[in-house]
């Protein structure tokens, strides 16, 4: 009986809310992927990246308007960028703005003005071993050796022509 007043009440709602109901019951948010076969793990989404054209802006968006804690801003001269992160409950946001003429995220905010999402970061347990695995399997890697990132930690760059267009970061946790 109490599976019929569910089914009825589901059937009233529209597909959005179905769709929202669905979702609230998804398990995955708590599991770990293992690869396959694999001698590394894929962990958590450490970070999504945003190119901005004005960092101050941005950083007051985040903080001021929608009340979020955020870092001061640290140069990454080796990786060209500014960086602030915003932090969220599961993530965080890491903001990216121009530092040097030849930075990656100068040419980005070339081709799209108003700035956007630049890639995303996911932890692995094990980078060296994950990049020679990927290396096998195909994966371009946009540097010859993983570098120190953000946190301090080496991270590798995956080209996106290889991951669904998607720029990817593997970050050792």
């Amino acid at each position: 009986m109490a599976s019929g007043i569910l089914k009825v009440a589901v059937a009233g709602l529209s597909r959005c809310s179905r769709l929202t109901l669905l979702r609230s019951h998804s398990t995955t948010a708590h599991l770990r992927q293992d690869v396959p076969g694999s001698l590394w793990k894929l962990g958590r989404l450490n970070h999504i990246a945003i190119a901005v054209p004005d960092m101050e802006k941005a950083t007051a968006l985040y903080r001021d308007v929608l009340g979020a804690t955020v870092s001061d801003q640290v140069p990454l001269p080796e990786h060209g960028v500014y960086t602030v992160f915003v932090e969220l409950g599961n993530t965080k946001l890491e903001l990216l703005h121009p530092l040097g003429e030849k930075s990656p995220i100068a040419g980005f905010l070339q081709k799209n003005k108003s700035g956007g999402m630049h890639h995303i970061c996911i932890e692995v347990d094990d980078i060296n071993t994950a990049i020679e695995d990927l290396k096998k399997k195909n994966i371009r890697m946009l540097s010859a050796e993983p570098r120190i990132g953000a946190h301090g930690k080496l991270v590798m760059f995956l080209h996106p022509k290889d991951c669904d267009g998607v720029l990817v970061e593997l970050e050792e946790a």
